[in-house]
């Protein structure tokens, strides 16, 4: 299995009712965007709904932070590019970031923390080894991208020194 290094999600376009009254996309609908990118990279984990329905088994995402850089607007074309960053036995840190698809701009970026769940009991469990494994190759591949500067992003309102 080849992995890209950083994958990249095949083309979404912001939809009419994500407008909000500002004229742009409303951030609510920026999770969506990165959520339907993370569930197209997971897939190649073996970790999409085939997966839920064979071995009832899912992943939830457990904290997210997301950076809103620039404005999109109704119908613009969108890419989310997804790199795993860590992992243990349970759990999946990524960093996702959506670009505009035609003039290439950052628009936002999102960091998260997954834990895989066992669906029978609603309860953490450990990746099936086949799974780990996917995962392992997947970490590789995308180690030699660095970190970018929002990951680990504090947010506070920075003091001004007087």
């Amino acid at each position: 299995m080849t992995i890209e290094a950083p994958f990249t999600s095949s083309l979404q376009r912001v939809e009419k009712d994500w407008i909000d009254y500002n004229g742009h996309l409303n951030m609510a609908f920026y999770n969506v965007i990165f959520d339907r990118g993370i569930d197209e990279a997971v897939e190649l984990l073996g970790l999409g709904i085939e997966y839920l329905n064979q071995a009832n088994a899912s992943y939830f995402t457990l904290e997210a932070h997301v950076t809103y850089l620039q404005e999109l607007k109704l119908d613009a074309p969108l890419r989310v590019t997804t790199q795993l960053l860590d992992y243990d036995e349970k759990r999946l840190h990524c960093f996702q970031e959506i670009y505009h698809a035609e003039e290439n701009f950052l628009a936002a970026t999102s960091e998260n923390i997954s834990m895989h769940v066992d669906m029978t009991v609603k309860k953490s469990a450990p990746f099936p080894r086949d799974i780990l494994s996917r995962i392992e190759g997947m970490h590789t591949a995308h180690k030699v991208l660095g970190r970018k500067p929002q990951v680990g992003h504090v947010i506070g309102i920075p003091k001004k020194s007087t």
